[in-house]
């Protein structure tokens, strides 16, 4: 039962894959086509309100300043209204500004589209906060990210039309997909339960006789977006584990298919792009197969449970059932974990701290790697990074100048791509030995040993790929962690997109190719091996020590 639940939910994303990625290549392609009759009208209206007279395409540099430009200016005006949170209305449980820190580390957690939180939002967030500050965000940084992707996807398929405009398609994004999904996805959430309300806490009295809180709010509206835009943030402090935020199995089902289908159709828009379906199902097909990898190993470590408390005696037939919600058992914990992390949400239906050695060793994986589906473009743009490094080894093999898409990768794409792969561990390692060398870190660990070790790396790792889920035995809201992760979320964003608009940037501006009997495809199973090989090559190189010393380390101490 368990496996035909975890077969139909990935079946099910298998027969929107087609469809969603044809629909965000009309939206993105320039080209005329029935949305325009749709949208066209409210998007021409948002042109003029933000004064955008000529949509021009832009080189790289100028489309990546401009996006970078959009994130400060609204960086600003979030951390304004966190800090004066207090004085401002819709805060009926009286909440009083967020300490300077926390605002910042909560600014750029929800621009960078990490919503890393490092409060618990019924009590750290006004309602004004949450609905003004907290969403605006979660749209704000999804469009941006997939703006990135799609001019990226330009830049490499096609020669002399630059990048596109930023501005363009920032509205776009908003305008023709994230707002009419989100407004879907929040009518059928609160048809399902989930609350919708401005109403203050909801005094109840309790079987013992006294009276409780219940903290309600606009819960519907925030956590279709929270998926839609793989942002990840909760209105409550334990996210979708939370009966409010993701009441059934059934709420589970559409939130995982939330998160998950606009980033596994991006692959298939790609093919649409380069004129060539076959190079896109080669991405989505390495991306699934490694998915599968990751959930098989979430699933059967923790359908196996903990082996200290099987030795006890006692019955572990249901498997490792702690942290985790009764209503939606080991498999869709398991499927929720694996595509919370492959997707970069962040979102949690279960405490990914209370994870078996190696069920939490999966989803540290997929952060690692961070090419796995991904969030808003983000895996989608690291596997082309990963695809252009394994044809430039594979022409060093033969002797040939490697090409990919008809263009010569030469020496200055091969240096922005190890820019952007160096990067990502090293804002992940560096400061994890850190966390270890002062009681700054050491303070926040609740386990000893091996697991601190884990806890660490999880929110490093986790800032660094953009995803802000945690191993939340970290106390993790103090100046050191707000601070440290910050500065990695913001690295972890922003650099690689930078290097990567780059390379597709000088990509664009290359004579294609012509194709010849030598020309190394890189559209099938052959060039599907090599790109699966290179990603695991790379991952274990750099992260297999420090995975040894956590995860690897405490399950071989477990058994």
């Amino acid at each position: 039962m368990d496996i035909l639940q975890i077969c139909i939910v990935i079946f099910v994303l298998l027969l929107l894959v087609k469809p969603v990625g044809t629909y965000v290549y009309h939206m993105f392609s320039n080209e005329p086509n029935r949305t325009d009759r749709i949208f066209g009208g409210v998007e021409r209206v948002l042109y003029r309100i933000i004064g955008l007279k000529q949509r021009g395409s832009m080189n790289w540099k100028k489309y990546a300043l401009s996006m970078i430009a959009t994130n400060i200016f609204l960086v600003a005006i979030s951390y304004i209204l966190l800090r004066t949170m207090g004085a401002l209305p819709g805060n009926p449980s009286g909440i009083g500004n967020m300490e300077a820190s926390l605002s910042f580390n909560t600014v750029i957690s929800f621009m960078t589209n990490t919503n890393l939180q490092h409060y618990s939002g019924e009590s750290g967030m006004s309602y004004f906060g949450q609905m003004i500050v907290i969403t605006m965000m979660m749209f704000t940084s999804a469009a941006s990210g997939l703006a990135i992707a799609i001019a990226f996807m330009r830049g490499i398929t096609r020669r002399g039309e630059g990048l596109g405009n930023f501005f363009e398609d920032f509205i776009k994004a908003h305008v023709r997909l994230f707002v009419p999904l989100a407004l879907i996805v929040t009518l059928v959430l609160v048809g399902l339960k989930v609350p919708q309300t401005l109403e203050p806490l909801r005094a109840v009295q309790t079987l013992g006789g006294g009276v409780q809180q219940i903290p309600l709010g606009p819960v519907a509206s925030l956590e279709s977006i929270k998926h839609l835009g793989t942002n990840g943030g909760g209105f409550f402090g334990v996210n979708s584990a939370h009966p409010f935020e993701n009441p059934s199995p059934l709420t589970n089902v559409i939130e995982i298919l939330s998160m998950w289908t606009i980033s596994a159709s991006l692959p298939y828009t790609f093919g649409r792009f380069a004129r060539n379906k076959k190079q896109g199902w080669m991405i989505f097909s390495v991306m699934m197969t490694l998915f599968v990898a990751f959930l098989c190993l979430t699933y059967f470590a923790e359908k196996a449970g903990n082996p200290l408390i099987n030795q006890l005696g006692i019955n572990s037939s249901a498997g490792s059932m702690e942290g985790k919600e009764v209503r939606f058992g080991i498999a869709q914990s398991a499927l929720f974990t694996t595509v919370t992390t492959a997707a970069t949400t962040g979102s949690v239906n279960n405490m990914h701290d209370t994870l078996t050695p190696l069920g939490g060793l999966a989803p540290l994986a997929e952060m690692m790697l961070n090419v796995v589906f991904g969030g808003k473009g983000v895996g989608f743009v690291n596997m082309i990074m990963y695809a252009i490094l394994g044809v430039f080894i594979c022409g060093l093999m033969v002797g040939r100048t490697p090409e990919f898409l008809g263009r010569k990768i030469e020496a200055r794409e091969m240096k922005l791509i190890a820019v952007a792969i160096l990067m990502h561990p090293f804002i992940i390692l560096a400061p994890t030995a850190i966390s270890f060398m002062t009681h700054l870190g050491t303070d926040a660990f609740s386990n000893p040993s091996y697991h601190s070790l884990s806890q660490s790396l999880y929110e490093f790792t986790s800032s660094a790929a953009n995803n802000g889920s945690g191993f939340e035995g970290l106390a993790d809201n103090t100046v050191f962690w707000n601070v440290s992760t910050g500065l990695v979320m913001l690295l972890g964003r922003y650099i690689s997109i930078i290097a990567l608009l780059a390379v597709a940037g000088s990509l664009a501006v290359k004579q294609k190719v012509a194709e010849t009997q030598g020309t190394f495809r890189t559209d099938n199973k052959l060039f599907a091996g090599i790109l699966t090989g290179t990603v695991l090559l790379i991952g274990a190189l750099t992260f297999l020590p420090v995975l040894v010393l956590g995860p690897v380390a405490e399950f071989l101490t477990l058994n």
